[in-house]
């Protein structure tokens, strides 16, 4: 799909230009038989002839508009106004589905500064669109990895791809070009303080599952495993059926005829998967480009991915010492609640004992009022023995008897501190 000029007008401008083939629909004034023909009037001052220019009625349509903003300048305008980040929110809902293309267009133009990229995408509010500093990375010169023209001591993982029958499934049109460039490859990321292995070289998936098949080697960067796998491109061109072919599908309603053709090229592709990607996760042969000229970002590649990986690392080490961290506070004072909410239930226990002491010392009372109108004799004796039992009980329960003291806490266990570590295990901050 190519871009038209008008398309680009419009999304530079807005809206298309003026068609100039379009008519008005009233008819062109005449000039008067009076008016001068010429664009100029000469007149007479003194001795000499001045020639004037008659001012010209000015049209909103005539002429090039001086002065207006194109689309893509109004759009970096209000990014630098709201600090790199806005959101439309149109109320209509065609408006809005035209800033994807707008976004694009804008790439395109030339405008955005190399220091700065622009991104667009949906989110909740509308259409969100940001202008970011370009990574450092991406604004960093590659030295370009030198590809030997002939392996005379090659990379070990080299010499083990060498050693099979058919390595990667590459015919041999490529496999040695296949071999200089991994050991090109492999040396670099080396020097990089990079490690590689092997993987299952021997295996060719499908077509169709290519980049999804076991990795040919790996290489292994500050802890990030990357698997690597070099393809062989295809090429397609339509299959002319054979008489066979018609025959058999005019026969039997299960035979499909193929559409296409498929022979191996010789241009080859590396697939890089594993990890955090920054570039792209294939480069292939183009016109412009061989891969020889690519090494450079694929290691440039591995190493990035490696050093995300790393920081992940870190950042997860920090997140999981902070939670730690925050677990303990929370148990903390878990033990805390846990402590104080024994001592109010000590106080509580205290109190209903002291209430019921109360109540019983005046039951004691009324016993003994009873036990005073009884004859003396056994029944007496039976109750006075009962009231002194009775007396020494309220005596030991009643908390006021005593030096009231602070309570001694005991440890809590594991499951005491449940109800009080709001949200958290007490077991541990990953549970």
């Amino acid at each position: 799909m190519t871009l038209t000029t008008v398309g680009q007008h419009f999304l530079d401008h807005g809206s298309y230009p003026p068609d100039k083939s379009r008519t008005t629909g009233t008819a062109p004034v005449q000039k008067a038989a009076t008016q001068p023909t010429a664009a100029s009037v000469r007149q007479k001052a003194g001795n000499q002839v001045v020639t004037t220019t008659p001012p010209q009625p000015s049209s909103p349509n005539s002429g090039p508009r001086q002065g207006k903003k194109t689309v893509t300048e109004q759009l970096l305008e209000e990014l630098a106004e709201a600090g790199g980040r806005i959101v439309k929110r149109e109320a209509s809902g065609r408006e809005t589905e035209k800033w994807p293309v707008r976004v694009v267009a804008a790439r395109r133009s030339g405008k955005i500064p190399k220091t700065k990229e622009l991104h667009g995408g949906w989110c909740r509010d509308g259409y969100e669109i940001r202008l970011v500093d370009t990574p450092a990375w991406r604004l960093a010169t590659l030295t370009p990895i030198p590809v030997p023209a002939r392996l005379v001591q090659p990379h070990p993982v080299v010499k083990a791809l060498q050693g099979l029958s058919r390595p990667m499934g590459l015919t041999k049109s490529v496999r040695n070009r296949a071999f200089r460039l991994i050991h090109a490859l492999l040396t670099a990321t080396q020097k990089a303080g990079h490690t590689a292995a092997i993987g299952k070289p021997n295996t060719a998936p499908p077509s169709h599952r290519r980049r999804s098949g076991p990795p040919h080697f790996t290489i292994t960067a500050q802890g990030q495993t990357c698997e690597l796998r070099v393809l062989q491109e295809q090429d397609r061109v339509e299959h002319v059926p054979t008489q066979k072919e018609l025959a058999d599908a005019q026969k039997h309603s299960w035979v499909r005829i193929p559409r296409h053709d498929y022979s191996s090229a010789d241009r080859l592709r590396i697939c890089v998967s594993g990890g955090l990607p920054h570039r792209a996760g294939k480069w292939a042969d183009t016109a412009a480009r061989p891969l020889e000229d690519q090494l450079a970002e694929i290691a440039q590649e591995v190493g990035l991915r490696g050093q995300a990986a790393e920081h992940k690392r870190l950042a997860d080490l920090e997140e999981a010492h902070q939670k730690r961290l925050r677990w303990e506070a929370a148990k903390r004072q878990a033990t805390r609640e846990y402590a104080e909410t024994y001592r109010v239930r000590h106080l509580e226990a205290q109190h209903a004992a002291w209430r019921r002491a109360a109540g019983l010392v005046e039951y004691v009372g009324a016993l003994r009022l009873h036990a005073e109108g009884l004859p003396p004799g056994p029944a007496r004796e039976e109750a006075e023995a009962w009231i002194a039992w009775a007396e020494s009980h309220v005596q030991r329960l009643n908390p006021l008897n005593g030096s009231p003291l602070l309570p001694e806490i005991p440890e809590p266990r594991t499951e005491d501190l449940q109800p009080f570590i709001h949200g958290w295990s007490p077991y541990g901050p990953t549970y």
